[in-house]
This record gives structure tokens, C-alpha cells and sequence, in this order.
């Protein structure tokens, strides 16, 4: 059923409202962010992340920080849209371009969905392995009951869900600062890795893996989520509207701002603790593999057994499966939201949560099965990194379409996005587009 007038609106600002703390009304908007950072920290992000700290040190840092920078403009512009328009950035696709053009952002996105499911799958089954000593096989399996776990909590109400996904966050956070200080990096070298490198466009791998980090850190899926997510702090008068209605009325102002200050804070707060996970997990690589001349370690199963003997600590190889597993765990949850927004808003075809987890779940086991079967127990990092590039080359046809919406000045009005956060969203979309090329040419050429 599509969400009441009641649960789009904004809470009246009542006499009581206007002399409560600023603390729990902004907290209300809180909560979409922790959901969405949840897809930046994905199995895929560990595979891309080891593989680039292992044979290039502190290089990609510079890649990891653009990215997060990136991620941050481009979820702010989609928040930006879902408030002010009260739809996603699906729903505005349907509304505004032909058919032809619909249905194939809606296949482009759904193949990015199943990408990362993949990487999901993968990243899971491996921390499964890990930690319960099964085959791969095993855990590929055992990650669609993961799937079920999480959806089953949600149905507690989403503040349970949101503490759940906040706590998994937080233990994979501790466990990173643990093994930081295990492995004891080059704090200067670091800092110097921040420093962007020509050797990006000459060196295949380094740009390879370059594209793979954009894929894992902006990833198409979560514009489409971020949006859907916030569109029920739209005003009332502009929540679900059809699309030949103009931009917000002047008298919804104060609502907007209002929903855009805490919807902004959550976002901006919570991509930076992405950030911050993704960096320590490069830096990590570095300092244990990379300063080892071990620079050919990519497989996540691999770097598990290297890290105890590297690290001098038995506890290394422990917290970085039980880190892997809580975001194998948290991402399912995201996938599952995004396919929903994705298929509702682009077909206006609504399934039930259950039956969509199952349906992206079912078509990502097939293909771990078969890396699983062709490459053996260490098929896992091609098939993590590719997922990843997948979603890199899908990367435009989202981006382009929320760039065009959130400038538009009939559906945006004083909203809309102009000046320089306009031009660093097409400065990003054309960066995108020439990795891209200069990956596909490489491909080519190579």
C-alpha cells in the first residue's frame, strides 16, 4: 500500500514543537543516512580496498577520499530531491522520460543491484567460512538465511531496525581502530597517500582497481534508495504530487529547511564515518601487506590467515571476519531497500520486502556458485572487484538524471541546485564518464 498523506507530511510545528530542544526534532530526521552509508562499507568495498592497499600501498587513498567526496555531493543532491519533491529519484524517471528511456535506467539499475548483491553474497559467505570453518559453498548458502534474519528484525518497527544496523556499524568500526593499532601504519606516508598520482591513467591495474573503488563507494543503487528514503519529510502539500506540479509553494518554505538541515546532518555524518571505515581499511592492507612485499594479496580469505602472523596477535584474523560478516550482514538490508525503490518507482510494481530479497538474492547466489565452482575457494576477489567495476560503468546513468532533476528549476524551485554545487555534481559526472572510458579502452586495447 503507498504511504498515507499522514506518514509523508511533516510533524505540525505546534506551540509545544517550537519550544522543544533542537536535539529531538532534528533527531526524527535521522536515520536514512546510517541506511545508506550502510552500502559504502560493503564486502565489495574490503576487496577493492585490500587489493589496492596490498599492491599499491597508500596510493588510492587519493581515489578513496575523491570518491567519499563524490558520494557525499551526489547522496546530498538526492536527499535534496526526495525532500522537496516528495518522489524518488526513480518515480521523477517514470514521470519525466519516454518509456524506452524508463525501461532501460530500470535494467541498468537492476543489474547493478544484482552486482552488488553479489559482492553481498561473496563477502558474507567468505566471513562465514572464516568463522565457522564451512566450505564456501556452504556460506553462499547460509547468506540467504542472513537476508531473512535482517528482514524479520525490520519488521520490529524501523528504530529497531536503525539501532541494529547503527550497532553493526559501530562494532566494525572498533574492530578497524583495534587492528590499526596492531598493525601500527606510517602515519606520514598515509597522509602523503592523500596526494593525487599521474601513475592513475598509465598503470591498468592501478586504474582497475581505481574504478573498482568508485563503483564500491558511489554506487548507483543508493541514489535511488536515498531519495525513496527521505520523500516522507516532503511538505504535505507537495508529497506524491504528479509531476506537472510546479516547485513547492513559498509557504512550505520553512518545512523544507527545516527537513533539509536534518536530513543534510545525517547524511554528511554518517558518509563520513564511511569514509573513515573505507580509509582504515586501505591503510590497514598497506601497513600489513604492502610494507610485507606481500603486494599480490587480494582475496579476503587470504589477508584473514596473513593477519595474525603479520600483526603478531591472534585476535587480527578474528576481528577482521567478524567486521566482514557485520557489513556482509548490513548490506543485505540496503540492497533489498533499493530494489524495492527501483522497481516500484521506475514500473510502479510493488512486491513485498521478502519476495524482493529473495528474487535479487536468488539471481546473485547463481553466479557465486559458479565463481565458487570454476575458481575454487579463492575465486572470491575477481568475482568481489568485478562486481564493483559493474557498478562503476552503471554509475552515469543515475547520476546524469539526478543532476538534470535536481537543477530544474520548474520542479525544484529556490531548491534547486545551482552555482558551484552544481558545477562540482557535472565536474564528478564527467570524471566518472572518462575513468570509465579509460577503463573500457584500456579493456580494449589491452
Amino acid at each position: 500500500m503507498p504511504p498515507s498523506p499522514d506518514q509523508l507530511a511533516l510533524p505540525a510545528a505546534s506551540a509545544d514543537a517550537r519550544l522543544a530542544p533542537q536535539l529531538p526534532r532534528r533527531a526524527a530526521f535521522l536515520g536514512a543516512g546510517a541506511l545508506v552509508a550502510v552500502g559504502y562499507m560493503d564486502p565489495g568495498n574490503w576487496a577493492t580496498a585490500i587489493s589496492a592497499g596490498a599492491r599499491y600501498g597508500y596510493g588510492l587513498l587519493a581515489v578513496v577520499a575523491a570518491a567519499s567526496v563524490v558520494a557525499m555531493l551526489l547522496q546530498w543532491i538526492a536527499a535534496r530531491i526526495g525532500v522537496v519533491t516528495g518522489r524518488d529519484l526513480a518515480q521523477l524517471s517514470r514521470e519525466r522520460f519516454g518509456r524506452r528511456t524508463v525501461i532501460g535506467l530500470w535494467l541498468a539499475s537492476e543489474i547493478a543491484i544484482i552486482a552488488c548483491d553479489v559482492a553481498e553474497v561473496v563477502g558474507t559467505a567468505v566471513a562465514l567460512q572464516l568463522l565457522l570453518h564451512v566450505n564456501l559453498w556452504v556460506g553462499v548458502l547460509l547468506s540467504a538465511v542472513g537476508t531473512i534474519a535482517m528482514l524479520a528484525v525490520q519488521r520490529q518497527g524501523r528504530r529497531t531496525l536503525e539501532a541494529l544496523v547503527a550497532g553493526l556499524i559501530l562494532l566494525v568500526a572498533l574492530c578497524f581502530v583495534a587492528q590499526l593499532a596492531m598493525a601500527q601504519p606510517d602515519w606520514a606516508a598515509a597522509a602523503g597517500g592523500f596526494a593525487p598520482s599521474a601513475q592513475l591513467v598509465r598503470d591498468a591495474g592501478m586504474l582497475w582497481l581505481a574504478a573498482g573503488i568508485v563503483g564500491a563507494t558511489v554506487m548507483p543503487h543508493n541514489l535511488y534508495l536515498h531519495s525513496a528514503l527521505v520523500s516522507k519529510f516532503a511538505p504535505r502539500s507537495q508529497a506524491g504530487q504528479p509531476a506537472a506540479t510546479r516547485a513547492p509553494r513559498a509557504a512550505d518554505a520553512p518545512a523544507v529547511a527545516a527537513a533539509l538541515r536534518g536530513v543534510n546532518l545525517d547524511t554528511i555524518g554518517s558518509l563520513t564515518f564511511a569514509f573513515l571505515v573505507n580509509a582504515a581499511l586501505l591503510i590497514l592492507a598497506a601497513a600489513a601487506f604492502h610494507a610485507s612485499g606481500m603486494t599480490e594479496v587480494s582475496d579476503l580469505a587470504d589477508a584473514h590467515r596473513l593477519l595474525d602472523p603479520l600483526l603478531h596477535s591472534q585476535w587480527a584474523s578474528l576481528l577482521f571476519a567478524g567486521a566482514l560478516l557485520a557489513c556482509g550482514l548490513n548490506s543485505t538490508l540496503t540492497g533489498t531497500l533499493a530494489g524495492q525503490a527501483v522497481m516500484e518507482g521506475f514500473l510502479n510494481l510493488r512486491i513485498s520486502q521478502t519476495r524482493r530479497a529473495l528474487l535479487t538474492r536468488g539471481l546473485a547466489i547463481v553466479p557465486a556458485l559458479a565463481a565458487v565452482g570454476v575458481f575454487g575457494q579463492h575465486g572470491s576477489a575477481e568475482l568481489l572487484v568485478a562486481s564493483q567495476v559493474v557498478l562503476s560503468l552503471s554509475l552515469p546513468l543515475a547520476v546524469v538524471p539526478l543532476i538534470l532533476f535536481a537543477s530544474n528549476r520548474e520542479l525544484m524551485g529556490a531548491w534547486r541546485v545551482r552555482g558551484v554545487p552544481l558545477v562540482l555534481a557535472w565536474v564528478s559526472a564527467g570524471v566518472i564518464l572518462f575513468l570509465n572510458g579509460a577503463l573500457l579502452w584500456q579493456g580494449v586495447i589491452g
